[in-house]
């Protein structure tokens, strides 16, 4: 899930108009011939030196419609049937197919746009029936945070398998100051599902049917840490700020988190901490992990001349020029591997994140719009486990049946 909507999402909407003169002259307000753009996002002004930028690269004046996440999509399905859609439209990447689907958005090959050079689940992510609609100039996964100053006095290295995890776990587990060893989120909404989509997707779980003994393998390593005591059986009620909150205060000594609670991290007083991508079930085996991050499409509005603008904008954001800068605004990562791969010298602290993304999976990539179901099924299993009101086996089978 793109948890950057819960951290960016604002509570009201907001017009922000960028009044760049075009470059070729000045804008009209109307249809045909105009140069005005509008974009509609769930981000902060903070991106607005941004599109203003690429609106003097293109010649255009924007006017950014900031508005709520939580809604966004609801909005944006009224905007199509009273064809009042934006010119350009950023939606967070597992939402893209729900609004392709409605005929809302044009093919980005109509303005030359392949996302050629992005990491492979940022083409699947804006793809639909083989049609790429969005593509995200920057993403984000989750890695495994740490503690360097207790992993070094447990002596205890990053872990790389989950047996290494569960043993750096445990020992880093003291029950007399209120430390456990390990935290992640397994509350019972998609942010459950996100965190724990790297132990089901790398041991061979599959969405299209979640009761598998592969996904059993999943679910039981998560248990088994919560059992012998290296996780908080409160786990099950915190989301992810909860268990950056923890780690902060000195409660848990690893968790599983994303580059946006960095700014958190660093303002944090005494804290020493680094990261790694999370641990696999040996040490040979690539993780997979969700792929987060906003996609920018072009809608449908009828005005050729316009859409052809919109087109060029969006390909001035998903530009190699342009990555960096929205890197650095956002805290996610160029979604271009080379840029990334740059990127992440010059910014070690993302460099987990970096590796990660390169094997992230579109949550969307195999279900489409019935992927909601399948990660309602998913965080259903991990807290009847959790909570002890089944098996991971049997959890798994009862979240199934009931979420076909």
């Amino acid at each position: 899930m793109n948890t950057k909507r819960l951290v960016a999402a604002l509570a009201g909407a907001t017009i922000l108009s960028l009044g760049l003169a075009a470059c070729s002259g000045s804008a009209s307000g109307g249809s045909g011939g105009s140069k005005a753009l509008t974009i509609e996002d769930y981000y902060a002004k903070n991106y607005d030196p941004i599109y203003a930028e690429c609106a003097k690269q293109v010649g255009v004046t924007v006017t950014a419609n900031h508005v709520a996440g939580a809604g966004l999509i609801a909005k944006v399905l009224q905007q199509a049937s009273s064809r009042t859609l934006p010119d350009v439209l950023m939606l967070d990447n597992p939402d893209v197919q729900q609004i392709a689907a409605t005929g809302a958005l044009s093919p980005l090959s109509d303005y030359n746009l392949d996302g050629k050079g992005s990491v492979p689940a940022v083409v699947a992510a804006g793809s639909s029936k083989g049609t790429l609609y969005g593509l995200a100039p920057v993403v984000n996964s989750i890695a495994l945070y740490y503690n360097v100053d207790e992993l070094k006095a447990a002596g205890v290295t990053p872990p790389k398998t989950w047996d290494e995890l569960r043993a750096a776990a445990k020992k880093l587990t003291h029950k007399s100051k209120g430390q456990y060893g390990f935290a992640m989120s397994n509350i019972n909404t998609y942010e459950g599902t996100w965190q724990f989509l790297p132990f089901f997707w790398t041991a061979g779980g599959d969405e299209k049917n979640i009761d598998t003994p592969q996904a059993a393998k999943a679910l039981q390593f998560v248990t088994d840490l919560q059992n012998d005591g290296s996780m908080s059986k409160s786990s099950i009620t915190w989301a992810q700020a909860d268990v950056n909150n923890q780690f902060i205060a000195g409660k848990a000594a690893m968790m599983i988190n994303g580059p946006w609670q960095l700014p958190a991290l660093n303002a944090a007083k005494g804290l020493h901490f680094a990261s790694v991508p999370i641990p696999t079930p040996d040490a040979t085996t690539p993780v997979v992990s969700p792929l987060g991050g906003e996609t920018y499409t072009v809608p449908n509005t009828g005005d050729k001349e316009k859409m052809a603008l919109a087109g060029k904008f969006v390909g001035c954001l998903n530009s190699a020029a342009m990555q960096p800068k929205i890197a650095a605004v956002s805290g996610n990562v160029p979604s271009n591997e080379a840029v990334a791969a740059t990127w992440a010298q010059s910014h070690p602290q993302v460099a987990s994140v970096i590796a990660t993304v390169k094997t992230a999976r579109a949550r969307t990539a195999e279900l489409g719009g019935k992927w909601p179901t399948a990660a309602t099924a998913i965080y259903t299993a991990v807290q009847l486990a959790l909570t002890g009101k089944a098996t991971p086996a049997a959890a798994l089978q009862q979240a199934q049946a009931q979420n076909k």
